[in-house]
């Protein structure tokens, strides 16, 4: 009866609730401290089940009823994808997306309309006048309208909406003085909303911004002079249709909802239109609508969405202020999984100061690398498991390259490679007397790396030459010489050794060792790595200080005084004078006899006066002005630049398009702009220089390696042992750097494949030592450059919606094109040779500075200078006590200044056994930290995870046990799970059934 009486009525008075709930608080307290399951969660569980298929994205709009000299007309004043869009009081723009901000009263009003109101679920409708007619003749049928109203509701209705791509309405001159007629039915046409939808709607860029399968709900709005209470009415349609012109966009409407009350409540209205709008945009509350059964259904769900609505204090913030969308939204997933059976009627509405969220509660995700390391017991077994893996797709890893994003990554990878190709290679041919050199180096990046690309398991990952091959090749080149030994033949024997026990450790699934290496190892190792960038960029660039050095004792009052001039040598020892200059030692046969009297050595340049035997004698002589300071801004310059355009994407500036292909050639645009700046100022800086002749380097080797005759028998055999550490610094190398580049952070879909690509490493091993090039192993800080530029973020996301990572996008393209570039350089270097070098060191800068992006060690590191009170919101320093994080980062500190000492020395040698040496020292931290902290900070290893799961499974069980005789000795009244504390909804329903009975079309079983 009272049920009835509030229909008839209309009232959006909450005093109803609020009676009911206070008359219910006595006789329920019990049943409350015992019963942790709420109705609307009970009715959730049942409506929201996770074999369900997801609904589709809802675009809301908002339109309110206008009177403009006597005609009347919706106007689109809202709207809704993710965020909140108002149409700014001048009409001529939408405002910037922002966070709707609602009134409880007015979501207690809503929840009041769609009890009182008109429901109408699964209704077949296909045009607008005719869901009109329907909601029209539900609630004559009800008896909550007069049937005399009735053409009256479906004229205003059926308006035409203005959006706000179009301009106002206004009556021509001949209707001007015109009164509206009587009978408002003859007139349904005139200004009836449009069947088809308009030119307008199907032009609207507006479109980019919703995804494809998207639906639209849309909530109307408006006051009227012949109505005496509100007309409410909630209808979802069976099929989404297509309703003409009601959206702004052609998209399929699927929900209405119209509120028409009488004159003197606009705002009132407007805020329970907002309330409705922001409820269909909302992941729960949508899905609800969506599968609702009844009225009670979406009852349930306002419910819900009241016990998760935080309360700011009126006085504490400015209600005018709009909220700007977060970065980072809380996944829906994880909003609906305490619907499930193990987690059903645990509070959801925490805000920051109270209890921790879900997710704060929740234990990371345990260190898993996936199947692919696991251990199969069979020969080639994972092997075997990868090539199954990676067969399905070819096809798709050669045609998903074919996009403008891979020709940013090939330029910038290619460019890293023949650097570190260059350099690389002069080291290398100092370290061995040329017998490889920067010709071996380049031809050996561009077959091992077109190799590895073409068949591995993992093409984003890019080979290149390591610091300790290095340091290896050099001792064995200085043991070499010292014995009399051939170095290219054993050298030989050792890749082929290295060779056999990589094929050995493949065909035994070694790599399952890998799944012991925590962060723990995998930080320690990339911020070495890239440290070393760091280091090895600036210290190129200090090189040239040192050879350009700028006078640092110059006065520009004594400049009559800095001069350069040419000396001319003396007759009687030409010998001694030209001593000093190579070109004129070589050339003192040819001018020993030379009447040097007769030249005019003032006029002679530098090189001639050096050739001819002169000296140079002056203060200037030493130094060449602008040379280094242009050298480095060209430097800083390129890397700092190339920073701001990838930071660009995420500015005001530009359209989106244009922002996004900014973004991704940022390292092409900087390099083209700082070696166009080289070029006007003119100056002799240091050049690219790559070789012009597919040559050895040294003229007396070939380009095939003899296995047998210049060394004794038995240092075949004995080549065995050396193989022992070179085999353990390509297995340490590579898997460490497969693992970083097959992080689930970066959401690869198509596998890994660590048996594969030591497979085809020691294959690459044995193909260079015949052929005298150097061996090559995955290059960590240019796979994950290589990782960073292929990244995909959505394309369509929500007006204030930060683009969601999609993943990376994989395929062999870019990397096979990398190589064969590398290849062909030799015939590009009349172009190569306009590059700076001080441009690609600062390339080589930004490789260090982006691989140590996201790596956790970083952050904590940069705590040590941070007050507590200005620290980053990291979620491990909710969990871990701060001098806990600390200690645990001096830990790592002081790993990485162990292995950076070894690199730097001779010692570098056994760098590969000092990264096996971190395996140890992660499980030796489980004596110092407890699994809980190292489960924040860290990874837990797989038997400490095991024992862990085991010790919860028995407290599970215990607690189970104690609350189910906790429960057989409670009332049948108050069963119900008891995992937590009651959540308590705001407005609660009446507790009992005597209270207010169900409205006739609701769920008796709620």
């Amino acid at each position: 009866m009272e049920q009835e009486q509030r229909r008839s009525t209309g009232s959006f008075s909450i005093q109803d609730s609020i009676q009911s709930l206070t008359s219910s608080l006595g006789s329920q307290s019990t049943q409350l401290s015992r019963c942790t399951v709420s109705p609307a969660a009970e009715r959730l569980r049942h409506i929201l089940r996770e074999e369900d298929e997801p609904t589709p994205t809802l675009f809301t709009e908002m339109d309110t009823l206008q009177h403009e000299g006597g005609e009347m007309e919706w106007k689109e004043s809202a709207r809704w994808v993710k965020f909140e869009e108002k149409v700014e009081e001048g009409g001529e723009r939408w405002s910037k997306p922002h966070v709707s901000t609602l009134s409880l009263h007015s979501l207690f009003e809503l929840r009041t309309c769609l009890q009182t109101g008109c429901i109408l679920l699964d209704l077949e409708g296909y045009s607008l006048p005719q869901i009109v007619d329907d909601i029209i003749e539900k609630q004559v049928q009800e008896g909550l309208i007069a049937p005399e109203i009735r053409e009256k509701i479906s004229f205003v209705l059926l308006r035409k909406h203005r959006h706000q791509t179009k301009k106002p309405i206004h009556r021509s001159l001949a209707d001007i003085g015109k009164s509206s007629p009587s009978n408002p039915s003859q007139c349904r046409s005139m200004n009836d909303i449009s069947v088809t939808p308009s030119t307008d709607q199907l032009k609207n860029k507006f479109m980019k911004k919703i995804p494809r399968d998207a639906e639209a709900s849309n909530v109307l709005i408006g006051e009227v002079d012949f109505l005496d209470k509100p007309f409410v009415a909630f209808v979802r349609l069976a099929q989404a249709a297509t309703l003409g012109g009601l959206t702004e966009v052609p998209v399929p409407t699927r929900f209405l909802f119209v509120l028409l009350g009488p004159n003197g409540k606009t705002k009132s209205y407007n805020e329970i239109g907002r309330a409705m709008a922001t409820l269909m945009v909302d992941d729960l509350f949508s899905d609800v609508a969506y599968k609702a059964r009844d009225r009670e259904d979406l009852i349930a769900g306002i419910d819900e969405f009241l016990d998760e609505v935080i309360v700011l204090p009126p006085g504490e913030w400015d209600p005018k202020i709009r909220i700007e969308p977060p970065k980072k939204l809380p996944s829906a997933e994880m909003r609906k999984s305490v619907f499930s059976l193990n987690e059903l009627g645990q509070p959801n509405g925490n805000a920051g100061g109270g209890a921790a969220s879900a997710e704060d509660e929740a234990m990371p995700a345990p260190h898993e690398l996936g199947e692919e390391l696991k251990f199969t017991g069979r020969f080639c077994g994972g092997l075997w498991l990868d090539i199954k893996r990676k067969v399905p797709w070819i096809l798709s890893d050669f045609y998903d390259g074919f996009h403008i994003q891979s020709v940013s990554a090939v330029l910038f990878i290619y460019l890293g490679c023949i650097t570190n190709a260059i350099t690389f290679g002069g080291l290398l041919g100092d370290a061995t007397d040329n017998y490889q050199g920067v010709m071996e180096s380049f031809l050996g990046t561009a077959l091992a790396g077109a190799v590895f690309c073409f068949f591995g398991g993992q093409p984003l990952i890019i080979l290149s030459s390591t610091g300790p091959i290095l340091i290896f090749e050099k001792l064995l080149y200085e043991f070499s010489i010292n014995n009399d030994i051939d170095y290219m033949e054993i050298r030989l024997w050792i890749g082929l050794h290295s060779c056999l026990q990589c094929l050995i450790l493949v065909a035994t699934d070694a790599s399952y060792i890998i799944k012991y290496m925590t962060r723990f190892t995998e930080e320690g190792f990339s911020s070495l790595i890239s440290f070393i960038f760091i280091s090895d960029a600036l210290k190129k660039m200090m090189s040239i200080f040192n050879y350009y050095p700028i006078n640092r004792d110059f006065k520009p009052d004594y400049i009559t005084s800095y001069r350069c001039d040419c000396q001319a040598p003396d007759q009687a020892s030409p010998l001694v004078l030209n001593a000093s200059s190579p070109l004129g030692i070589e050339n003192i046969s040819d001018y020993s006899m030379f009447n040097f009297s007769a030249l005019d050595w003032n006029q002679l340049s530098k090189k001639e006066c050096l050739r001819f035997g002169g000296s140079l004698v002056g203060k200037s002589c030493k130094y060449v002005p602008d040379l280094a300071m242009l050298s480095f801004i060209l430097f800083f310059g390129t890397y700092s630049m190339t920073i701001s355009l990838k930071k660009f994407k995420a500015s005001r500036y530009f359209p989106t398009k244009c922002r996004t292909l900014m973004a991704d050639f940022s390292i092409i645009v900087s390099i083209l702009v700082f070696c166009a700046l080289d070029y006007v100022m003119s100056l002799d800086t240091p050049k690219l220089h790559v070789p012009t002749q597919i040559k050895p380097t040294r003229p007396d080797r070939g380009w095939i390696v003899m296995p047998f005759g210049k060394n004794p028998w038995w240092m075949c055999v004995a080549s065995f042992v050396p193989a022992l550490l070179v085999t353990i610094l390509i297995f340490m190398d590579q898997q460490i750097t497969a693992v970083i580049v097959n992080r689930k952070e970066n959401k690869l879909k198509k596998g890994c494949g660590y048996h594969l690509d030591l497979f085809w490493v020691g294959i690459l091993m044995a193909v260079c030592s015949f052929m005298g090039l150097p061996w090559y192993v995955a290059a960590t800080v240019i796979s994950i450059a290589h990782i960073d530029s292929l990244k995909m973020e959505s394309e369509s996301s929500a007006p204030g919606e930060q683009p969601q990572f999609l993943g990376v996008r994989e395929q062999r393209l870019t990397g096979i094109l990398v190589f064969v570039l590398t290849g062909v350089s030799v015939f590009l270097a009349p172009i190569l040779q306009y590059i700076p070098m001080p441009v690609l060191y600062g390339v080589f800068l930004y490789m260090g500075v982006a691989s140590l992006h996201g790596i956790q060690f970083w952050e904590r590191m940069k705590l040590f200078l941070m007050p507590a009170k200005h620290q980053p919101d990291f979620v491990f320093l909710r969990h871990v006590p701060l001098r806990r994080v600390h200690l645990f980062t001096l830990v790592q500190i002081t790993c990485l200044a162990v292995l950076w000492i070894l690199k730097s020395t001779v010692a570098a040698i056994i760098f590969p056994v000092m990264i096996l040496g971190l395996l140890v020292v992660r499980k030796m931290m489980d004596l110092i930290f407890s699994q809980h902290d190292l489960a924040w900070l860290d990874d837990i290893l797989p038997d400490k995870d095991k024992k862990k799961k085991e010790d919860e499974k028995k407290k599970k069980e215990k607690k189970k046990a104690g609350k189910s005789e906790e429960h057989n000795n409670s009332d049948e009244e108050s069963k119900c799970p008891k995992d937590s504390l009651p959540s308590v909804k705001i407005p609660l329903k009446p507790m009992s059934p005597s209270c207010c009975p169900n409205p006739p079309n609701s769920d008796p079983s709620a």
